[in-house]
């Protein structure tokens, strides 16, 4: 009786402290410790209820109390995470609407700097073959490691890192144009690329890893930056793909200003969160690894790929590019003769 009354008064507290988390994550404020709470809500909703299923069983006479409490740490993170449920209307069909346009498989992959496991990242890229390739957290020894994979690409940009934040660019499209500048204060490089699919059709590619909110700092200044990334592409182009590890949820305050402003939408949405992080338990983990889409670009294809010991999981991709969206130069050069 005891034993069964201790457990009841464990499940009523720990439910009452998800209930409070949930609520201070609804603040509107930039502080990091409360930003943090965004991603922590898929977690919520199955430890709350796991708390009500064990509380009611051992309860006597806090059944309501738990069950009450249950449902307000459910319902308030679902509220956030509606969107991104199988009940939801998705916002992009898959498989995508592509007849007559050009293709192109995408991996997009935190390597984690220091797993050592790089065979198993090569045969990953040998595997999916990409013709877009990102990769995140890679230093010199990461680059050194798949040079044998990067040297197959027509395309590289670099930048190798000892801070965690070091990136690899890859590509067999037409290269426009490209470039990963750094920034001065966080020091973290952002991908900027302007890409052609076969048949001449135009894109661009943004490629995200920013610093995570933390504890007792803002995230006015990051989550600027991230907003900027997305809506001020150097081409103007309108049709875009947005890739990487945002260090965020795609339900977030900050990634939710990042699609609004940039006008995407997101393959996941009424699908499922399609988590990436922790790779061990991704399962009840959250989606740090984003795609988002805009305008002329479709998305045929998305998967996540294996723990290949990472602390994030691939995602995997197939994108296609509407052919209108080739500049006049390029429609000429492109036309039935």
């Amino acid at each position: 009786m005891r034993v069964r009354n201790v457990a009841s008064v464990i499940a009523v507290a720990l439910l009452a402290l998800l209930v409070v988390a949930a609520l201070v994550s609804l603040l509107d404020t930039n502080r990091g410790s409360v930003r943090m709470l965004d991603m922590l809500r898929e977690p919520s909703i199955y430890l709350a209820a796991g708390l009500a299923i064990v509380g009611i069983v051992l309860a006597r006479g806090r059944r309501w109390l738990i069950l009450g409490l249950a449902t307000l740490a459910i319902g308030i993170n679902l509220f956030r995470l509606w969107p991104y449920t199988v009940l939801a209307t998705p916002q992009v069909p898959l498989p995508g609407q592509v007849d007559g346009m050009s293709c192109a498989s995408v991996l997009s992959f935190n390597v984690l700097q220091d797993n050592a496991r790089h065979a198993d990242t090569a045969a990953l890229i040998e595997r999916v073959d990409p013709d877009i390739l990102l990769l995140m957290e890679t230093d010199r020894r990461w680059v050194e490691a798949l040079e044998p994979q990067l040297a197959g690409y027509g395309y590289r940009l670099e930048r190798p890192l000892d801070n965690t934040y070091g990136m690899v660019f890859a590509t067999r499209l037409e290269v426009d144009r490209a470039a990963m500048p750094i920034d001065d204060e966080a020091q973290t490089p952002t991908l900027y690329a302007t890409l052609r699919m076969g048949d001449g059709a135009r894109f661009e590619v943004i490629g995200l890893h920013p610093r995570p909110p933390l504890p007792g700092e803002s995230t006015a200044t990051r989550d600027k930056n991230i907003a900027r990334a997305g809506a001020l592409t150097p081409d103007g182009l309108s049709n875009v793909l947005a890739i990487g590890d945002f260090n965020d949820v795609p339900w977030s305050k900050t990634t939710s200003r990042f699609i609004r402003e940039g006008g995407y939408r997101d393959p996941r949405a009424g699908r499922g969160s399609f988590a990436t992080f922790p790779a061990v338990y991704a399962w009840i983990g959250w989606p740090l690894d984003q795609i988002f889409v805009k305008d002329g670009v479709k998305v045929d294809r998305l998967e996540i790929g294996p723990d290949i010991g990472s602390d994030h999981l691939p995602l995997i991709a197939r994108v296609c590019v509407d052919p209108a969206s080739r500049d006049a130069d390029t429609a000429r050069r492109f036309a039935p003769r």
